[in-house]
């Protein structure tokens, strides 16, 4: 198998975007990862093209991706529609990765993309319930109205148990939004860029007790595109050369699917989260990140909220999290949420993150996840990247 690079990376701003559709996501943050790498359209050879819920919320279905690039010199390529909930980003750049690696492709784009906001705002929410088993949960009845993601009822169950296993405090919760808001005040394609105070997030309108507003990620519209390539290609290439050390999947079962892909990734790469220099966790909701930090073993289990309070894990902590301002403000545009974390660390790892920049980065790890069954994500998605040189 040959070692895998990352050649560019392109994307859009994210935010309310109601309109834009999936076409003109796609195609900017295409663009922008192939001026990235300074390649061609026609260096390209396979696009893996993820989305969530376009289907219900578009009422696009099935041909996504060739949608998207009709019209497109990128429209003749072999392309592959990938839906993996909110890691179908992640999902295909696994599979252009694995495509390069296998020398089935010497050029791979994998692209993420989702449109979130629509007139009709309850399809956004009943695309939501999709995520988990709807034999479990039922259908949705017809003239029913949602007021929030199906998603955050079952991330308030989680918060609340780890207030009562570990003894944190909802302002725990508070510092991972205040944290992440912080970083994306210097990420200029964040959706929430006003800085916010530990008293504006715990006051702020109750989602599902004990999470607040601020404390859930938002709907978001936007897209990320990923250009891989073999690592004799990429050095070849004038950007400094990042590669993918490890990405690896790992299922729900056992409800520790987190813990598992990164079991994988460091067994793979042969480092560990402890070693890596910037990481992006899934914080679709607060709690998530503070379980996140022991499941890829920064801590032992149920200390997250130590690591938080400590500021080991802001800018200037030994393990920065989230300098993108995360799930939770530069926000997560399902489809689009694996690619757009990995666009943060190829820029981490470029030096060029300018305001937000961890000076010396040389080692990223990213986790995705997706889905929900069983009292975690459905699936999750590590990776781990190095610059060399």
């Amino acid at each position: 198998m040959r070692r895998v690079a990352i050649a560019g990376v392109g994307m859009t701003q994210f935010g309310r975007q109601p309109g834009r559709g999936l076409r003109s996501l796609a195609l900017e943050a295409t663009e922008g990862a192939f001026a990235s790498a300074g390649l061609e359209f026609a260096d390209a050879e396979r696009v893996y093209f993820g989305n969530a819920i376009a289907p219900t919320v578009l009422q696009q279905d099935m041909i996504k991706g060739q949608v998207a690039f009709r019209n497109h010199p990128l429209g003749h390529l072999p392309l592959i529609n990938v839906e993996n909930a909110c890691a179908s980003g992640g999902s295909a750049f696994l599979l252009a990765v694995e495509a390069v690696a296998s020398g089935c492709a010497e050029v791979a784009l994998a692209v993420g993309v989702e449109q979130m906001f629509h007139a009709d705002r309850m399809r956004a929410f009943n695309a939501l319930r999709g995520s988990t088993d709807i034999d479990e949960i039922g259908e949705v009845i017809p003239g029913a109205e949602s007021t929030n993601s199906i998603l955050m009822d079952y991330y308030a169950a989680v918060a609340q148990n780890y207030l009562d296993e570990f003894g944190a405090t909802p302002e725990d919760f508070a510092r991972v939004a205040v944290k992440n808001r912080n970083n994306a005040v210097r990420n200029p394609l964040a959706q929430m860029r006003k800085s916010q105070t530990l008293e504006d997030v715990l006051n702020g309108r109750m989602i599902a007790p004990p999470l607040t507003l601020a404390m859930c990620s938002p709907m978001t519209d936007g897209a990320a595109a990923i250009l891989v390539c073999s690592e004799e290609r990429a050095r070849k290439l004038p950007a400094p050369t990042v590669v993918v050390r490890a990405c690896q999947n790992a299922s729900g079962a056992g409800g520790k699917p987190v813990a598992d892909s990164a079991a994988k990734a460091y067994e793979i790469a042969g480092v560990h989260a402890a070693d890596c220099d910037v990481i992006e966790l899934h914080d679709a909701a607060a709690p998530a990140e503070l379980l996140q930090y022991h499941e890829i073993g920064l801590c032992p289990r149920g200390e997250g909220f130590r690591l938080i309070r400590d500021g080991a894990t802001g800018p200037a902590g030994p393990h920065p999290v989230n300098m993108s301002g995360g799930l939770l403000s530069r926000g997560h545009a399902l489809g689009a949420t694996g690619t757009a974390q990995l666009c943060e660390l190829v820029l981490q790892l470029r030096g060029e993150a300018n305001g937000r920049q961890i000076a010396g980065a040389r080692l990223a790890m990213a986790i995705n996840g997706g889905g929900w069954l069983d009292g975690s994500y459905a699936l999750s998605i590590a990776t781990i990247l190095e610059r060399l040189g």
